[in-house]
This record gives structure tokens, sequence and C-alpha cells, in this order.
């Protein structure tokens, strides 16, 4: 099966739905079949891929790192001489509509991936004059048309699935398929000295999180508890790694709290790196409510790390309190408490934890994709043939 892939983020930027990205290519690809992406054109000419289709674009000067592919162009003599036999847009914006303007003009299954609540994002980049629920509004509107018209909307959690069937009434068919986790790289086994040297960590307990430092991840939640964790034990550390927009912030942040000097900020880590880095912690821990699923608390649970994470949306559904880790309000007393938890917690919950993980494992989600595909071609087989 060949599969066009259409993206709004891909590399060099780095997010949750880049990561995505790359796991399900690399399992399909394991499985047999052919991805090709399409994608917004990098800045920088040196980060093109072979392989890649690219669209012209402009930066996003809102967002660090990302471009928005708004110049008119016409894939679609690529995509009918590659012979595809699905589009799967993994973007809801500009790639969203080029992917179902081309599974129109093909005649072609189209499949979307509900990866970002942009609606919760909307107001932290609302770059137009419009007050920001309007804009929440216009873009529900948007959604709307565009999931109701797609051949089948994946979701990676229940939780996002209600969510949607609430707001679209009238979709044709939604399916739950979590992005999967590599459980051979993130495993309990992996050593973190390397990078426990590298950042200076021993002597004391050590809390991570890892993600894009944007607005919408809540990081403020996580600096404000660590003060409060911080002070009834001075020995804790902090580490924050990523970039993004609101680092600046982040780091001003920590300054102003007083817990600079145990707050590590070291910047985008590569794939390389990260197995160490979950394996350098002690607990990990995540105050986003805008994740779909979250799959950096999957690699931590997979690498056996306790977690504590918002009690909100998808977090709730993959933490079960008290369990395979602690779930927290949106308060920096309740973070602290949750976090002090995971800390002193045995080791029965990082065992827990690694069990959630293998539940999304990456052959598990490819073949239900590929599942997925199948369901959609026919289904829109039948519907051309009315």
């Amino acid at each position: 099966m060949k599969i066009a892939m259409f993206t709004d983020s891909y590399l060099p930027s780095r997010d949750g739905v880049v990561t995505s990205i790359l796991l399900s290519r690399k399992s399909l690809e394991a499985l047999g079949h052919e991805v090709i992406i399409f994608a917004p054109e990098p800045k920088d000419p040196k980060a093109r891929e072979d392989g890649v289709y690219y669209f012209r674009s402009k930066s996003f000067n809102s967002y660090q790192g990302y471009s928005i592919p708004m110049f008119p162009t016409d894939k679609c003599h690529i995509l009918k001489k590659l012979d595809v036999d699905i589009i799967h847009a993994q973007g809801l914006l500009f790639m969203g509509l080029r992917s179902m303007f081309a599974g129109r003009t093909l005649k072609l299954p189209v499949v979307i991936s509900f990866h970002t609540m942009i609606t919760d994002a909307a107001k932290f980049y609302n770059f137009t004059p419009l007050p920001d629920w309007v804009v929440t509004r216009l873009m529900w509107t948007y959604l709307k048309d565009l999931l109701e018209r797609a051949d089948s909307v994946i979701v990676p959690t229940n939780a996002i699935k209600i969510e949607l069937e609430q707001s679209v009434h009238r979709m044709k068919h939604i399916e739950v398929i979590p992005t999967g986790v590599d459980t051979v790289m993130f495993n309990p086994n992996n050593s973190g000295t390397e990078m426990r040297n590298k950042y200076g960590l021993d002597g004391g307990k050590v809390i991570l999180t890892v993600g894009r430092i944007a607005w919408e991840k809540n990081l403020d939640l996580i600096l404000e508890g660590f003060k409060i964790l911080h002070e009834k034990d001075p020995q804790t550390k902090l580490i924050v790694a990523g970039e993004g927009p609101a680092k600046a912030h982040a780091k001003q942040k920590a300054v102003d709290l007083g817990i600079q000097n145990s707050t590590f900020f070291p910047g985008f880590v590569p794939d390389a790196d990260l197995p160490g880095l979950y394996a350098a912690s002690d607990a990990f821990t995540i105050a986003s409510k805008f994740e779909t699923q979250g799959l950096v608390v999957l690699e931590a649970m997979a690498s056996g790390k306790p977690c504590s994470g918002i009690n909100f949306r998808a977090i709730a559904e993959i933490i079960e309190n008290n369990v395979n880790g602690f779930t927290f309000s949106e308060s920096p007393e309740s973070w602290a408490l949750a976090t002090h938890m995971a800390l002193e917690s045995d080791g029965q919950v990082g065992l827990r934890a690694r069990q959630r993980a293998e539940e999304y494992s990456l052959m598990e989600s490819a073949k239900k994709m590929v599942a997925l595909y199948e369901y959609a071609i026919e289904a829109k087989k039948k519907r051309l043939a009315k």
C-alpha cells in the first residue's frame, strides 16, 4: 500500500506530531508499506530530506520553527504519478485542506489524525484583531467541516474521541489508534550515568519534563510547584528539556521563583540521548492540558519511571492515580504532593508504569492503522459507486 502523509510540521522542527509521523512511518514500512511525506519546506534548504515533497512556505513568526505552506501549488499530478492508495493528513490546517482538495480531485480516501487541540492553542497565538472567543468559534466551524468531510478520523485516546463526538456530529467514521511507543529503545535497563554526569545531577533526586517549551504546555505550574517541593527538599533538581517560544519566559520564571540554580534547561535533546535522560531521572512530570495523547509520558513509563501528570484529558487516561503514577489538579500544591509521591514511590509503581506502556506497542498501532486504511479505501469505493 502507498500512503501519502500530509503534515503541517516536519523535520527539522520537533514536536509530538513529527515524532508520531516518524514512528508511524517506521512501523508501516516494517510491515511492507510505502509512506511518502508531503510537508512545508524548511527555512534552511540543507534541512530538506530526500524523498519528501515540499510545499513552498512562509515562516510563522508567532511560533518559532514552524512554516506555513500558504502559497498556491498543485501536488495532485505528483500524487497521481506516484499512484498512492490513500491520503493521511497528519495536520489540521493548511495541509489538512490540501489533503482534502487532493482527495476530492483524485477520488482518493482521506484519513485525518486529530493530534492537536488547536482551538486550545488559538488564544496563545492569535495574530488577528479578533477576540479569542471569536477565533475559537471560527476554528471549531472550520474543524467540523474538515472532519465531517474526511473518510475517517483517527484520535489517539478515548478522551479525545468523546470530546470530538460532542462537537462534531456527522463524522463518517472515528477510531482510536494511539501512537505507539518504542518499548525497546525506552526500557528500565537503560543507564542514566552519562546524562547525570553531563548535567551534574548527582546528589539529589531528579524530576524531568520533556517537550516543546510553549505557552500551552502549562510549565508555570511545574515551576511554581517545584518551588514548593524544593523548599522542603533543597537537594531536588528539575530538568526542563526542549526548545520553544516560551523558553525565555520559563527561564526568567525560574529566576523569579529563586529556583534557577536547581532548574536545568538543556535545550533540544537528540533522540539518541533521550533514553539516557529518562534513565537519569527519578520521576517524570507533565502539566499540559493540551495533550491528545502525551507520548513523552509513555516514553517515561516505558523507561520504568513513576510519573506525575495533570488529571485532564489524555494524561488522566494513561496515568491511573496511585497505581502506575500520580495525578494532580491545577495547583502548585497539588503538583508538589503528587510529584513528591512519585519520587518516594516504590519499584512497583515503576513496574506497573512499564506494563502500561507495553500496551502501546509500535507494531500493534501500525496494524490497526493498516486495517483502518483498508476500511477507508473500501468505504470510499462504495460511496463513489453510488
